[in-house]
Parts: C-alpha cells; sequence; structure tokens
C-alpha cells in the first residue's frame, strides 16, 4: 500500500459521497486497510484533501503551462489550452471533481496552502488572454473577468459530459472556443 494508492482512493471516495460525508473509515475500507493503520500514512482527512488538491493543481499546472509556454499567437494557445484542460478534467474525473467541488471543504491554515496554486493556475489563463490584447488579437477590457467566465463553463462540463456522448471532449472544447473567439454574433 502506497501513499499514492490512498490518495487515488481518496479522491475516489471525496468524489463518491462528499468530503463531509466521506470517513477515514470510507478511505480505509477502499485500500483494505484498517483505519488505525491508515493512520500510519496520513494524519488526518484534511491532509488528504491538500494533498490531492495540491496534485491536481500540480498536473494542470505541468500541462497548461507547457502550452502557455509556446511561441504561438495567443488566440492558437487558448484553443490548445481549452482542450488540454477538457481532457485532463474527464482523464481525471477524480482528481477534477474533489479540485472543482471540495476545495471549500479545507479549513484556514490548509486553504491558505492552496490558493497561492489556484492563484497560480488562473494567471496562465489570464496572461494569455492579456497577450492576446497586447497582440491586438483580442478585445477584452478585463482578462481576470473573462478567465474566471471562462473556467467556470469549462468546470461545469465535468458535471454533464459523458464518454458516449454525441459529442467528443474535443469537440466541445472547439465549439467552447469558437463562443469565447468568434461569439454568437453573426
Amino acid at each position: 500500500m502506497t501513499r499514492e494508492d490512498i490518495l487515488e482512493a481518496a479522491a475516489q471516495v471525496f468524489r463518491q459521497k462528499g468530503y463531509h460525508g466521506a470517513s477515514m473509515h470510507d478511505i480505509a475500507d477502499a485500500v483494505n486497510l484498517q483505519k488505525a493503520s491508515l493512520y500510519h500514512h496520513v494524519t488526518s482527512k484534511q491532509e488528504i484533501l491538500l494533498e490531492i488538491l495540491e496534485r491536481a493543481l500540480q498536473l494542470l499546472l505541468e500541462r497548461i503551462s507547457s502550452i502557455t509556454d509556446q511561441n504561438r499567437p495567443a488566440d492558437e494557445k487558448l484553443r490548445l489550452m481549452i482542450r488540454e484542460y477538457l481532457q485532463i478534467l474527464v482523464e481525471n474525473i477524480d482528481l477534477a471533481t474533489v479540485l472543482l467541488f471540495e476545495h471549500r471543504a479545507l479549513e484556514r491554515r490548509q486553504h491558505a496552502r492552496h490558493i497561492p496554486n489556484r492563484d497560480k493556475f488562473e494567471s496562465l489563463w489570464k496572461d494569455t488572454l492579456s497577450e492576446g490584447v497586447r497582440a491586438r488579437l483580442f478585445k477584452c477590457d478585463n482578462p481576470a473577468l473573462i478567465t474566471r467566465a471562462l473556467l467556470g463553463q469549462l468546470n461545469w462540463t465535468i458535471t454533464w459530459y459523458r464518454d458516449d456522448g454525441d459529442l467528443t471532449i474535443e469537440q466541445i472544447a472547439d465549439q467552447y472556443s469558437d463562443l469565447l473567439l468568434k461569439g454568437l454574433l453573426k
């Protein structure tokens, strides 16, 4: 039994039951450990939650920054970022669900540790939008607001997306990109 096994199981338990509905006993059962044995690997449910959130953000930061670091126009970067982000969310549904919906369960001290990485991730998007404004590709008076609106739209996708649905995640990403970059008007 590794810490990684415990974190993966905990993410699944948190996704299924919610942080507050999940117990350490549930996590121990998911990895076939006695509850007392689980405490040899982790100290608390808060520690588990914070580590899951940190891992999710680290994954996102690595994969999205690999796009933002490329020498491409901002509109191309944004399209690639949207595709990559949605792909990460659906490939890591347990991590993504915990990141998007359970972060509010963090206690004050853990929340303070989580916020800088979240802000760093949001900055990748905001900076790309600002880059597009400077290059006169985008008209965007408030990149921070547009970033939050875009991430809200993308994040909500995991609540309704199905692998066997009418559209692939790539098609959804492309339609979101078109909506953002071209708008609804003819």
